[in-house]
């Protein structure tokens, strides 16, 4: 397929130029609130587009070092992962740097997760559905050949519904009863709300202890274990407690997609195409060809769709990692669909479908204030369908329930509601509280009964 050039200024790779990787070199590398005030005078206004992203004064960020070519993007085929050998992402934040391992059979290999390990004691924090599945590999990767490790193990109840503040004390519990110390590493094993709860803990427990994600679902692999967020829902709004806190690494075997059930598969794309939409227009070209082969599971397509969504999230990590302007726009829809999320009772809907319906509505939003086409809209709720993922919220949700919510979302700074929205061309988008209130109130009531 012929490629044209990329015209990211903030373009991808994953080969690092000025500096040292931070890993061994043996590699080579819901209560109504008043919300009025949301909805009135425009600030902050953030830009990202596919010929630049400039960052507000607010936001120091530095250069990335990560480069592609859109021939990377365009022929994602060329190359495929071998077994056994990853591709390896870094994460470029100076002396918190990680690579991000991603590929086949890597639970099998235990050089990868052993050369992460601090200290001789680990706790493996995972859920009853994947406990089952891979904990026993786990527990084999982290003591093959290594006696003077012993691992501990909490096994969770699985769902949205348990990421609270009873639920993370079970992990301290167990810490503290198996007379865990500094040097301990946890390591996450599981989904989103595994990755989440476990980083939260690794950061608070004993004021901070070392940590590795090992996401087993699209969702996590593709968004949640990268970045450093970490945090537990409250019953007023989703994420509102938490912490920024990097792994040592991420190591992404996609051998567990495998067991992955269909509904998982599909809330996981939904942060694939998310990425498309706001910053990499080629890539969500490539999933509008690609997304049925995506569907149907095919190994090279999601090894593809997980390492290019990879490179997207570290570069933009590597250069606002504790969101103060660029890093939010990787959450279109977000504000939207936390508040689905919550309205409807936390794990009734995936995150990820959320998040689907969520976009929809932004999408819709940014067509009513003239900011983007028809067709925009239009290949949105194509691809959506595509992926087997809603494209409306549920039809529970009120104006007033949606209002509540985002009333208490993250992203509101000095009283005042920011959102993503897409602006321009595709791949080009706006982090801004500097929009028409009634372009947000036509949509809510497009989208709500009531």
């Amino acid at each position: 397929m012929a490629s044209t050039p990329t015209h990211f200024s903030l373009s991808l790779s994953t080969k690092q130029v000025n500096r040292k990787p931070n890993y061994p070199s043996s590699l080579q590398k819901p209560k109504l609130l008043h919300t009025h005030s949301l909805f009135s005078s425009p600030k902050n206004h953030f830009h990202l587009n596919s010929k630049r992203a400039s960052v507000s004064s607010a936001c120091s960020a530095r250069r990335s070092t990560i480069r592609a070519t859109s021939s990377q993007v365009m022929d994602p085929f060329a190359a495929k992962i071998e077994t056994g050998l990853p591709a390896i992402v870094d994460v470029d934040l100076g002396n918190r740097s990680y690579p991000i391992y991603i590929g086949s059979g890597l639970l099998h290999k235990p050089e990868f997760l052993q050369r992460h390990v601090h200290g001789k004691r680990v706790l493996v924090v995972t859920n009853k559905t994947v406990a089952p599945l891979y904990l026993d590999i786990v527990v084999d990767a982290l003591t093959r050949g290594n006696p003077n490790v012993s691992v501990e193990s909490v096994i969770l109840p699985d769902g949205e519904q348990y990421k609270d503040m009873d639920t993370l004390k079970k992990i301290f519990d167990k810490a503290i009863k198996s007379r865990l110390d500094r040097r301990c590493t946890f390591v996450a094993l599981g989904g989103g709300v595994i990755g989440d709860m476990c980083g939260l803990a690794a950061a608070i427990f004993l004021r901070g202890v070392n940590f590795i994600q090992i996401p087993t679902t699209v969702m996590a692999q593709v968004d949640s274990s990268v970045g450093g967020k970490t945090g537990i829902n409250h019953d007023l709004g989703k994420n509102l407690i938490g912490a920024f806190y990097q792994p040592q690494c991420v190591l992404i075997d996609t051998d567990t997609l495998n067991t992955l059930p269909d509904r998982e598969l599909a809330s996981g794309l939904a942060e694939v195409i998310k990425y498309g939409l706001i910053r990499d227009a080629e890539f969500f070209e490539w999933q509008e060809k690609n997304m049925q082969t995506l569907v149907a599971r095919d190994p090279s397509a999601l090894a593809y769709a997980i390492k290019r969504s990879c490179e997207n999230k570290a570069e933009v990590v590597s250069l606002d990692e504790k969101e103060s302007g660029l890093r939010a726009t990787l959450n279109l829809g977000h504000t939207f669909g936390h508040a689905i999320e919550t309205g409807v009772g936390y794990g009734q809907w995936l995150h990820g479908e959320a998040v689907a319906a969520g976009m929809v509505m932004a999408v819709d939003m940014s067509y009513r204030l003239g900011w983007i086409d028809d067709s925009i809209v239009k290949r949105v709720g194509d691809i959506l369908k595509l992926a087997k993922l809603p494209v409306a919220p549920a039809e529970t949700m009120t104006v007033d329930m949606f209002k509540s919510v985002m009333a208490v979302d993250k992203k509101v700074a000095d009283g005042l509601l920011r959102l993503i929205l897409l602006k321009g061309p595709l791949g080009n988008c706006v982090f801004t509280g500097d929009y028409d209130r009634k372009a947000l109130d036509d949509t809510l009531r497009a989208f709500c009964k009531s």
